[in-house]
């Protein structure tokens, strides 16, 4: 997901978004565990998604602040 898409959702889609991969993060480790993951760069892929979607809430919610 690129920045630009990211700006464009509400707050919280963005939140919904943050726990979805988070929790499909979760399951990956698991399934990496019992050896059942086939794409291994699904977990950098996700991570920084995650890192991507709060960096940008993080700039709205200061944002505010600042206002």
């Amino acid at each position: 997901m690129k920045p630009n898409e990211v700006r464009q959702l509400t707050d919280e889609e963005i939140t919904k978004r943050i726990d979805e991969n988070r929790e499909t993060l979760g399951t990956m480790k698991f399934q990496k565990v019992t050896s059942q993951v086939e794409n291994t760069s699904q977990f950098t892929k996700l991570r920084k998604d995650i890192a991507r979607l709060k960096t940008i809430l993080h700039e709205r919610v200061t944002k505010a602040k600042a206002q």
